[in-house]
């Protein structure tokens, strides 16, 4: 079922599907890029003496007729015996050098632009996130946390998230709600198995948002809490600054945003099932569990493909990340 080419970029390709005992394929919603890890036999007795693989080797896998991933060895486990194991990244791996970036009115698409432009990466047409970042002043960081840190503040800002992953050799930047997949795992549907945690770790119910004034050097605090969560967990306060020239309308959108992003007990929990090559991190999907009461759509924040001999399945990491529809008094 599944094709494995090694592109030596010397015009021999290589097609080990036939060599490989087991596959593992890893995708991460943020900051990380899909990885796929392969286990082959070296030195069969039919194996041509001019097959090699090499660091920057191109990899190309399909699952039947569709695509799955392309990367570039990374790593290579080798030895004596016949085993070998071949890592490779696909394009993200490339945004983990540090960069420096600054910018005045830029959306997150500009900035995911500017690095593949300048670190020579392939895209897609983007789509235009529409918010524009009043300030970006980062030095000595990496390219990927700040394209990061650009989504980040688009979703403080609008509540509206965007993904950014390498779509078959072709970055692409996608809105979540358009990731919706037509699957359900569950009771009744494919899942064998889940661990469930919730958890207000990471949790807030007062936000301060301030805003400091280099001219008169004074700094106002723009404050918004639930007051009954106050009282059932305590006084978790997130304080963030927002930029000078935002006005009282961003702000209090911006304060709206973040209270309902952070003020709910986070849910998280695996689910292993046989596997569906559609699923990737950064997709929803519909959770059927009737013994903990899950009846929704969830986000996949990490997923793992298993493929072992005719074996095909999953372990999914997922975050419930809805924004709660309670309305939180906010104080501007």
């Amino acid at each position: 079922m599944l094709e494995i080419i090694i592109d030596n970029r010397d015009g021999y390709l290589w097609d080990i599907s036939g060599i490989v005992s087991d596959v593992t394929y890893k995708t991460a919603r943020i900051g990380r890029a899909s990885s796929m890890e392969i286990t082959f036999l070296k030195g069969g007795l039919y194996e041509a003496k001019e097959f090699k693989y090499t660091m920057g080797d191109v990899v190309r896998i399909q699952f039947g007729n569709t695509p799955m991933f392309l990367g570039y060895i990374f790593v290579i486990d080798d030895g004596r015996d016949e085993q070998v194991k071949i890592t490779a990244y696909d394009q993200l791996r490339y945004l983990m050098v540090t960069e420096y970036y600054q910018g005045t009115n830029k959306t997150a698409t500009e900035v995911l632009e500017h690095f593949v432009d300048r670190l020579q990466l392939k895209m897609e047409v983007l789509i235009d996130t529409e918010y524009k970042i009043p300030t970006i002043r980062e030095d000595n960081v990496k390219a990927m946390d700040i394209i990061c840190g650009a989504l980040e503040s688009t979703l403080t800002a609008t509540g509206e998230r965007f993904l950014f992953f390498d779509n078959f050799g072709w970055l692409t930047l996608r809105n979540v709600k358009n990731m919706v997949l037509d699957l359900s795992l569950g009771d009744d549907s494919l899942m064998f198995d889940y661990k469930l945690k919730t958890s207000i770790e990471d949790s807030y119910n007062v936000v301060w948002l301030t805003q400091d004034n280099t001219d008169t050097g004074v700094r106002t605090v723009y404050p918004a809490q639930d007051s009954a969560n106050v009282a059932k967990w305590g006084f978790l306060k997130l304080v963030q600054n927002i930029d000078e020239k935002a006005n009282a309308a961003q702000i209090k959108r911006t304060l709206e945003n973040l209270i309902q992003l952070k003020n709910r007990v986070g849910r998280s929990f695996q689910i292993d099932s046989i596997g569906d090559i559609r699923v990737r991190a950064g997709c929803y999907l519909h959770i059927d569990i009737k013994e903990i009461g899950i009846d929704n759509y969830y986000m996949v924040n990490e997923c793992t493909h298993k493929f072992d001999g005719d074996e095909h399945t999953m372990t999914l990491e997922l975050v419930d990340i809805r924004k709660d529809d309670k309305k939180v008094t906010v104080v501007t």
